[in-house]
């Protein structure tokens, strides 16, 4: 997971989330404000999301068994789809709850220069764990927009992370808009409203998160690049001289699974046909490393309608 970029920004997240649930929960005390209640069970939720994270990319480490022979990397879209689903139910359904409960009773704002104050810090601290996201996934992402990196990563990490900061931010905002507009009104319903508004926030960005490592965990294919260059490199134009039909499939972030049939020469023996395959699956491995597990069927190609 390091390779990817993936470590250093949930650490980097951690390290944030944990200072800024700290700061969240003393300014709720002191004020009474239901948006740093929220804010705060958010970061909570936020912190205990990264150690998930981190849990699974341990967990992926494990060497093949009999009873897993093709390892474990999918313990990290595992642990990816559980972040979604606390960030849905303990940050979003809790901070949708707890507004509701503003609005409907309504306390005064207490002491307000400190839930300004501690937003002010999250803002500033949850942006330096942004910048680290946003520094690592461009490494990955080329040329590719934010919305193309998110749905077609295929090591959930940084996409979470990406997400989550992005999510805090955008609640960190509505928090201070929701305790300014209560200053400002002497209407404590804002801090409600913002309240939910964050609730509502946390909500779409789960099920977002949901969506895409729910496809991790069906299964996905190579990229069409990837794809492309398992193609070229099997054939060789001698003892390959095309590739069938083929399917990938990834076992995990940096480990995916080839299965082709090639053509090969009829007049070639066994032992020159069992050659041609440790061939191509070599060229296979260099043209593309995490290309780790793979199966070629030879076989006689035909063209036309009664081909293979």
């Amino acid at each position: 997971m390091s390779a990817s970029g993936g470590t250093k920004a949930i650490v980097a997240a951690l390290g944030a989330n944990l200072a800024i649930a700290v700061a969240k929960f003393v300014a709720f005390a002191f004020s009474g404000s239901s948006s740093m209640l929220a804010e705060g069970v958010h970061s909570v939720a936020d912190s205990g999301n990264q150690a998930l994270l981190l849990l699974g990319g341990k967990k992926a480490q494990k060497q093949a068994s009999e009873e897993h022979p093709f390892g474990y990397g999918r313990e990290r879209y595992i642990y990816g789809f559980l972040v979604s689903v606390v960030l849905f139910s303990v940050g979003g359904v809790f901070a949708l709850y707890e507004g509701y409960e503003k609005i409907k009773e309504p306390h005064p704002l207490e002491h307000w220069y400190w839930p300004v104050g501690v937003l002010v810090f999250a803002i500033v601290a949850e942006s330096f764990s942004f910048r680290t996201a946003i520094k690592e996934s461009n490494a990955l992402r080329g040329e590719q927009s934010w919305s193309s990196f998110i749905r077609t990563a295929k090591a959930p990490e940084l996409p979470v992370v990406l997400l989550e900061d992005f999510g805090a931010l955008v609640g960190l905002v509505l928090a201070l808009g929701g305790v300014g507009l209560t200053l400002a009104t002497g209407d404590s319903v804002w801090d409600g409203i913002g309240t939910l508004c964050i609730g509502a926030l946390l909500v779409v960005i789960a099920l977002v998160l949901a969506a895409e490592t729910k496809s991790l965990l069906l299964g996905e294919a190579a990229g069409p690049e990837q794809v492309a260059r398992i193609r070229e490199a099997a054939v060789d134009g001698e003892s390959v001289t095309r590739v069938i039909h083929m399917r990938t499939l990834h076992l995990g972030p940096e480990e995916l699974l080839v299965a082709a049939k090639i053509a090969v020469r009829g007049e070639d023996t066994a032992t020159q046909i069992a050659r041609a395959i440790d061939a191509a699956e070599a060229r296979i491995r260099e043209a593309v490393p995490i290309a780790r597990v793979i199966y070629l069927e030879p076989d006689i190609y035909q063209s036309g309608p009664s081909g293979v």
